[in-house]
């Protein structure tokens, strides 16, 4: 039975894909459903991860107020046509990287 179970949510998970979380993420940032905001407000922290940096500066200009509920790791970073940035050797989306 667990073996299943495994393979059940292994197909889960591989059937969302980085657009869909990105989407999930950007409605969860800018319109957060009330039991979201009650969790926030109980102290709970989301980690909002890949978003792009316009993403999260727009986060930071509508919803300061929530900022304290909000953790943003592997930031990625845009050109000023807002295109994803590339590593031009490797072709790897150029990200935020504080270390942790």
């Amino acid at each position: 039975m667990r073996t299943a179970c495994v393979i059940v949510l292994a197909a889960v998970c591989s059937a969302v894909s980085a657009a869909d979380v990105r989407e999930i993420e950007l409605r969860r940032l800018f319109a957060p459903a009330p039991a979201e905001l009650a969790a926030e407000a109980a102290g709970r922290i989301y980690i909002y991860e890949g978003l792009r940096d316009t993403d999260v500066e727009r986060a930071l200009e509508e919803a300061f107020e929530r900022v304290d509920s909000m953790m943003f790791i592997r930031t990625r970073l845009t050109d000023d046509s807002g295109e994803v940035r590339r590593d031009p050797e490797t072709g790897d989306e150029i990200v935020a990287d504080d270390g942790c």
